[in-house]
């Protein structure tokens, strides 16, 4: 195993979080067995932790800064390590994305990420390998944490009406995963519309795109593709996605026909009226 001494917590989030589990733990007089008595888990875990070979989740995170008296301390380095977590060529949208103040966006196959439940999360995820999957999963739902902060981002999706007809992860993941959508009916800052088949030729048909706007930067345009992700601050791109978005608004279903509608593909597809 290699020593945590060796570490630099400069190198990464991860690096920086162990560095600081193996401090706040030797301050402690604690071995790492008995901290992982303590906080529920094997010495050996907490050890992959302290020398980066493996990533805390949440609520590791969570029980050991209440064990070792950490005041938050790894609590706030946790966000970081979940995020450092995701594809490296996303982490800069994530990081853009967790300081916007308005998201719009246009989803052609699949629930926008900020508002996947975590089942639905682990199905899309794990399409091609499940290796880290609890990690990646978890890091999705970091993100999702936005919504939930004090002065969330104002939320607009469009969601083409395939969206909520592809079968992820089966009948109960898709029923739980429509109720969820329904759920932000409550949220006056998230609001999705519905873009229905009858729509025809539209302004979306070149495929997903978001645009995140800020209070003191310029917009970005986030494109996505099959293992990487294009940002750009081009003023013609921005223009022209957003001349798309407002089209792709205007042909989409009002916020609540498009609640009814998504329950009304609950009943008739998976089986349950809302």
């Amino acid at each position: 195993m290699a020593n945590i001494s060796e570490l630099d917590p400069s190198a990464s989030p991860l690096n920086y979080y162990g560095y600081e589990l193996r401090r706040l733990r030797e301050s402690a007089c604690l071995t790492l067995n008995q901290l992982g008595k303590i906080i529920f888990c094997t010495g050996s875990l907490i050890g992959q932790i302290e020398t980066a070979r493996k990533a805390p989740t949440r609520e590791l995170t969570e029980r050991a800064d209440a064990a070792l008296g950490a005041d938050g301390a790894l609590l706030r380095l946790w966000p970081l390590v979940a995020r450092s977590q995701l594809p490296g060529w996303f982490q800069p949208y994530a990081e853009m994305e967790a300081i916007s103040t308005y998201i719009s966006t246009y989803q052609t196959q699949l629930v926008h990420g900020l508002l996947q439940t975590e089942e639905y999360a682990r199905e899309v995820l794990g399409v091609l390998t499940e290796e880290r999957l609890d990690v990646r999963v978890e890091a999705r739902s970091e993100r999702q944490r936005i919504l939930a902060r004090t002065n969330p981002p104002a939320v607009w999706v469009v969601l083409n009406e395939a969206v909520l007809h592809g079968t992820i992860g089966g009948l109960n993941v898709m029923r739980r995963q429509l109720s969820h959508l329904l759920s932000f009916r409550r949220q006056g800052h998230v609001n999705v519309q519905v873009l229905p088949f009858t729509a025809g030729a539209h302004a979306g048909l070149m495929g997903s795109f978001t645009v995140l706007r800020f209070k003191d930067e310029p917009d970005i345009v986030y494109t996505p593709d099959y293992n990487s992700g294009h940002m750009t601050f081009n003023p013609t791109d921005l223009r022209d996605r957003s001349l798309r978005y407002d089209h792709l608004q205007a042909a989409a279903l009002s916020v609540e026909d498009s609640a009814d509608r998504i329950a009304q593909v609950m009943e008739e597809r998976y089986g349950e009226h809302p």
